[in-house]
């Protein structure tokens, strides 16, 4: 089983954008944590990073040939981008969306995610720990597909 792992824009600046709300870990010391959590699942797992919208949906798009489920942080294009949630919904993937913070306490224009309706599930607010849990989510959603889906 093979997963990808989307980093949306701004993630990049992890460890030093606005700890308070999205922690100290580095996205490099994140995605350490994420190939250790696939290692002990025995998934390949695959992890990029973009600011750029229509990068996220070519890998979206190019995903379902080469991987079984996504797991996507889509940062600030969660309350923006319907092209997004439309290359999720074509694709056809198990899909989970996760986020560091609680964005259902955040701003109110933060509140509302357009890729929810098209991921199996979300989470969010739980730091780093969102990405483990999502990558988890991942692979049981996988595990209960049957032969050949």
């Amino acid at each position: 089983m093979k997963v990808l792992v989307i980093h949306g824009p701004n993630l990049n600046l992890l460890g030093k954008r606005e700890p308070q709300v999205y922690g100290s870990l580095s996205l490099r010391e994140i995605d350490r944590r994420i190939r250790e959590t696939a290692k002990s699942l025995q998934v390949e797992v695959e992890a990029r990073q973009t600011n750029e919208e229509a990068r996220i949906i070519e890998w979206i798009q190019e995903a379902a040939d080469a991987f079984q489920a996504i797991v996507i942080n889509p940062a600030g294009f969660t309350h923006t981008s319907v092209a997004i949630r439309d290359a999720i919904a074509a694709a056809g993937l198990p899909t989970v969306e996760v986020h560091l913070s609680n964005i259902h306490a955040r701003e109110p224009f933060r509140q509302h995610s357009f890729i929810a309706p098209v991921a199996h599930g979300q989470i969010s607010g739980f730091g780093a720990e969102s990405y483990i849990l999502g990558l988890r989510a991942a692979v049981a959603l996988v595990s209960r597909l049957p032969e050949g889906s």
